[in-house]
C-alpha cells in the first residue's frame, strides 16, 4: 500500500507514492538519487542525513516522507545559488571544514539553518547548532570557523 504525497524538494514540487514507512532520508537518496543526504547512523545518533524541513534542521532518517507531504525540503544538493557555491560551502572549502567530507552535508545543513536565522552567531551558539552532527575526523573547529566566516560574508 502506497501514500501519495507531494512535497517541495530544493524549490521542485515533487508528487510520489511512497510507502507508510519510508524515512525522507531513503526517498530522497534512493527514490531522488540526492545521494549528498548520507546515511550513518539510521538512528538520528550522528546527523549526517540533516535536511531543512521547512527550514529547519531535521534528521531525515527519522522523518517518515508522509510527514514531510506539504512541506519544503532542503538538501545539500539544493544549497548552491545561481551564482555558484552558497558562502558557508565556499568557506568550508576555505577554512579546511572538509576532511573526510561524511559529515559535511549534514554540518552544512545545521550551519545554514543557523545563519538563515542568525547571521552573526557566537561561537557557543554555533556549537548548539551542529551538536547533533558528529564529525568522525575531529574537524569541529575548523567548522565553527567556516561557519563564522560564512555568516560575516552574509551579513
Amino acid at each position: 500500500m502506497t501514500k501519495l504525497i507531494s512535497l517541495e524538494i530544493n524549490g521542485r514540487p515533487h508528487d510520489l507514492a511512497v510507502h507508510p514507512n519510508r524515512t525522507l532520508a531513503d526517498l530522497l537518496r534512493y527514490d531522488l538519487k540526492l545521494t549528498g543526504t548520507k546515511k550513518g547512523c539510521d538512528e538520528g545518533d550522528c546527523g549526517s542525513c540533516t535536511v531543512l524541513l521547512d527550514g529547519r534542521p531535521v534528521n531525515s532518517c527519522l522523518v517518515l516522507a508522509v510527514q514531510a507531504s506539504g512541506k519544503s525540503v532542503t538538501t545539500i544538493e539544493g544549497v548552491e545559488t545561481d551564482e555558484g557555491l552558497h558562502p558557508i560551502q565556499k568557506a568550508f572549502v576555505e577554512h579546511g571544514a572538509i576532511q573526510c567530507g561524511f559529515c559535511s552535508p549534514g554540518m552544512i545543513m545545521s550551519g545554514k539553518a543557523l545563519l538563515d536565522g542568525n547571521p552573526n552567531p557566537d561561537e557557543s551558539e554555533i556549537r548548539t547548532a551542529i551538536s547533533g552532527n558528529l564529525c568522525r575526523c575531529t574537524g569541529y573547529q575548523k567548522i565553527v570557523e567556516a561557519i563564522r566566516a560564512a555568516g560575516k560574508e552574509m551579513s
